[in-house]
């Protein structure tokens, strides 16, 4: 594996400006590069994953991988009813991902991989290999876990807890958004929501099913090693994580206009 490369300071904008200027100079475009974030808030690395996406549907930067911790917060995706939301009045971020609501924070390791999938596009399955990644995840860290059938994300064996949550949103090919693994979280705020509109099931952590603290910090590598090894399947054997850049500081640009879609090249895969 080549050396850790780390980031210049500015954020987000910089860091795709720095990949597309060794783009333009002829860099073979065949890697990802795995972005090992501190505590970042939520629109901040909002708008880092759209300068990525954006850059890489114009095949100026590699593959990116997000391993991020957030604030708390709540985001709504594009099917959240009014119901769902915090009855008292808590700020909801809404987002265009998929899915309906959850809450982020502290304790919970999100990850957003900003891939260009094969074509023909196939969204479910991209999904699906998430879920293998976080399954396999969690065996690693001592907790059996499973699929469920009509729902996404991972889930207790009984299919009553959900301990990760998938949402995503895919444009020209390219994807933004993830998943979420709740770690060591405070579960309380969940309380305040319909998480991912489900109300015959609930929501839990690595912590509360192990009867032991597990770290965001002691499952970010676990979680980066499969899924890694998760995508280069499903992507058809690229070369990923053959670059890997050191932990950088939150972006601190101002929010970019998300870009249009354009008519036919956005599909969108509605999971929570």
């Amino acid at each position: 594996m080549a050396p850790a490369r780390t980031r210049p300071p500015g954020g987000a904008r910089s860091s795709v400006r720095a990949h597309s200027s060794q783009a333009r100079r002829g860099r073979r475009l065949n890697g990802v590069d795995v972005l090992r974030l501190s505590v970042v808030p939520y629109r901040e690395a909002w708008d880092m994953q759209r300068s990525l996406a954006e850059a890489r549907v114009a095949d100026e930067v590699d593959d990116t991988l997000i391993l991020v911790e957030h604030p708390s917060v709540y985001t709504a995706g594009r099917r959240t009813q009014p119901f769902e939301r915090p009855l008292d009045g808590t700020e909801v971020v809404d987002v265009d991902r998929g899915g309906k609501i959850t809450w982020h924070g502290p304790g919970q390791l999100v990850g957003y991989p900003i891939v260009k999938l094969p074509r023909p596009l196939d969204v479910v399955a991209y999904v699906r290999a998430l879920e293998e990644a976080l399954i396999d995840s969690c065996a690693e860290l001592g907790l059996a876990t499973r699929q469920v059938d009509g729902r996404s994300g991972v889930w207790t064996t009984d299919g009553l807890r959900k301990v990760a949550a998938i949402g995503v949103r895919v444009r020209q090919a390219v994807t933004t958004h993830g998943f979420a693994l709740t770690c060591s979280s405070d579960l309380g705020a969940f309380g305040q929501i319909v998480p991912c509109g489900i109300t015959d099931a609930g929501v839990t952590s690595l912590s509360a099913e192990l009867g032991r603290a597990v770290t965001v910090a002691e499952a970010r590598p676990v979680v980066e090693r499969h899924t890694l090894a998760v995508l280069a399947r499903y992507l058809g054997g690229r070369n990923l994580g053959d670059r890997i850049t050191a932990r950088v500081e939150p972006a601190d640009a101002p929010p970019a206009s998300p870009a249009q879609p354009q008519p036919g090249t956005e599909r969108m895969e509605l999971v929570g």
